[in-house]
């Protein structure tokens, strides 16, 4: 079997200067991979490429490739993706997985923009304050998951209440309120952290349903769990795809 001619293009555009090595040391491996990710999975729908990289970006950090994403994120660069974008992507990455797996992918995404003379901050993103944040983050909440949120800041037993209020001021208050990524693309990779990380399925589920509510249907989060399968496998990808399923019922019986 040859690497196919669709393959080789999609290659070079994701890698202008680079020859993978693998093709001299595993040829046989190389030339399935190659034209399973980038022809027949890219082929599978319509997905335009800077939304397939951005959520391959996500999955990768997810699942803590920092390798792979280094290179990937290179290609996503020269597919369109903007650095803000990019930052945007790492920075959210904190809320669903903890700076101790993310700390990693900062430094990995400082040093690719340096290597290709991104100078270093980039133009900031913040729209909230220390005194608005809660308020802020409670809005967002209630934009994307419903009216419901507005105030479960403040549910819970008393010993735990404290980590739901984290949820509107930090998670959504502190980063769903930037700009970079609009609402709908936040969710998404929120989708592709929580797919990629495993034994998140009930917090999947949940934003599967809040990307639905949003404009994300059903059979755009199955483009995203296709783009991204080659990255985690088939495992993860299925265990998604139940999350979807599960979700899209939800939706049907609250309708």
């Amino acid at each position: 079997m040859a690497i196919t001619e669709f393959s080789r293009k999609y290659h070079e555009r994701m890698f202008p200067v680079d020859v993978s090595k693998f093709l001299e040391t595993d040829p046989e491996f190389i030339e399935r991979f190659d034209n399973f990710a980038f022809d027949e999975v890219v082929n599978s729908d319509d997905l335009d490429d800077c939304t397939r990289m951005i959520a391959i970006l996500a999955t990768l950090v997810g699942a803590q490739c920092v390798n792979e994403y280094k290179a990937i994120m290179k290609a996503a660069l020269n597919f369109g993706v903007t650095p803000v974008e990019i930052k945007e992507v790492v920075y959210q990455a904190v809320a669903y997985l903890g700076i101790g797996r993310v700390f990693d992918f900062l430094h990995a995404t400082n040093d690719v923009l340096v290597e290709q003379g991104i100078q270093l901050p980039l133009e900031g993103q913040v729209t909230t304050t220390t005194e608005n944040r809660l308020e802020k983050g409670i809005q967002a909440q209630v934009d994307i998951f419903g009216p419901q949120m507005a105030e479960f800041y403040k549910s819970g037993p008393e010993e735990s209440r404290h980590i739901n209020h984290w949820l509107a001021d930090n998670c959504f208050g502190d980063y769903y309120t930037r700009t970079g990524l609009d609402s709908k693309m936040r969710e998404m990779i929120t989708f592709c952290f929580l797919s990629a990380q495993g034994g998140c399925e009930p917090q999947l589920t949940s934003h599967a349903v809040a990307n639905m509510r949003i404009g994300n249907d059903k059979q755009f989060l199955i483009k995203i769990i296709s783009q991204c399968l080659p990255y985690i496998g088939y495992p993860r990808s299925l265990n998604a795809l139940r999350c979807v399923n599960e979700a899209t019922t939800r939706m049907e019986e609250n309708k």
